[in-house]
């Protein structure tokens, strides 16, 4: 992903892998980075990283389709 995006970022990585997930169900490559300090573990967060040329259609699916309740 050379021209890649932060389309969404979570301290969860069950979340973070049902976002991926749904993207790239819906046709978006996404990728997930874990940007946890590896000394410790509970500092840092998982991204999800998409295109430049994806991520409003990436974020929009984010924001109106995608529930954690």
């Amino acid at each position: 992903m050379e021209h890649s995006e932060k389309a969404y970022e979570t301290k969860n990585l069950q979340r973070a892998t049902i976002v991926r997930d749904i993207l790239e169900e819906r046709g978006i490559p996404a990728f997930l980075m874990d940007k946890k300090d590896l000394a410790y573990g509970i500092f840092g967060s998982y991204q999800i990283l998409v295109e430049r040329d994806d991520l409003l259609r990436a974020q929009q699916i984010i924001t109106n389709d995608i529930r954690f309740d």
